[in-house]
């Protein structure tokens, strides 16, 4: 029995050390995830939602995407907060005309909007009667059918009643004219144009300056983009200001479910539209 006692009580003080090691362990592999989460928010992709209409019928109210930050290279706004570590970007690469980005409001220098490039620098960029024209050439505008979307807490028609409508089953929808636009090179995209005389429907021209970016929204008579200038609008947008490219819709919601009601999580989801590319041609 004497002999078992010091080997008894020797193994006790092993197994604390044993579990703190292993807490420690823990505590390391937490660390270096959060950090390699940080990075790569920072150098590659970073999360985004959408707040408003002004892409519809692109992106919806409670769509959730990934934006690339690396895709036009850096500037001091892919870091947190922006800070004016460097100016002009770094690994620069110019977006595309019909590209979806995400960048900094120029009036504030910390908002985030998101539109798509229309106009590179040099262009003349014009409405006339709700086509746009590029360089004197009227881009195509083709009518198709209308988009369609229920009526939930996210999309209500609030704005626009005129368009709310009664479906065959009795459910509520909003119902809004549809349009195929398709820019110079062949990208296209669809376009929504509530007022066929709208205030921003016969307006311009600008031309846009070295080094800057004329933006639009999808949703064309809702969307405070270029077509306004900086003291109210967007205006020209600053290539520095440019965030990244949206690539890929991860989730979305159609607001019908809360925190607070996780019941209802799944039944709100849109998923036909998880994993939904931002970057493919629309032909439909």
């Amino acid at each position: 029995m004497s002999d078992a006692s010091p080997t008894s009580t020797a193994s006790r003080p092993a197994k604390p050390e044993k579990e703190e090691e292993s807490w420690a362990d823990i505590l390391k592999t937490l660390v270096y995830a959060v950090l390699i989460a940080l990075f790569l928010r920072t150098v590659f992709y970073k999360p985004f939602s959408i707040p408003s209409e002004s892409m519809l019928p692109n992106l919806l109210i409670g769509d959730y995407l990934f934006v690339s930050q690396f895709s036009y290279g850096y500037s001091r706004f892919s870091l947190p907060l922006g800070p004016p570590l460097f100016s002009g970007r770094i690994f620069d690469t110019p977006p595309k005309r019909g590209d979806i980005v995400v960048f900094k409001l120029p009036r504030d220098d910390r908002t985030d909007y998101i539109k798509r490039v229309i106009g590179l620098p040099g262009d003349e960029i014009r409405m006339v009667h709700g086509v746009l024209v590029i360089n004197g050439k009227p881009v195509k505008k083709e009518r198709i059918d209308d988009f369609v979307i229920p009526v939930t807490g996210n999309t209500d028609c609030r704005d626009r009643p005129r368009y709310r409508v009664a479906l065959a089953d009795g459910t509520l929808a909003c119902k809004y004219p549809r349009y195929r636009e398709t820019l110079p090179g062949g990208r296209t995209y669809q376009v929504l144009d509530l007022d066929p005389e709208g205030p921003s429907d016969t307006i311009g021209p600008w031309i846009v300056p070295d080094g800057h970016y004329f933006m639009m929204g999808d949703n064309r008579d809702a969307s405070l983009d270029s077509r306004r200038p900086i003291s109210i609008g967007v205006g020209f947008v600053p290539f520095e200001n440019l965030v990244g490219r949206a690539e890929i819709i991860f989730f979305s919601t159609d607001g019908s479910a809360k925190l607070w009601t996780p019941w209802r999580w799944i039944q709100a989801a849109r998923f036909d539209r998880l994993f939904d590319s931002l970057r493919r041609d629309h032909q439909d």
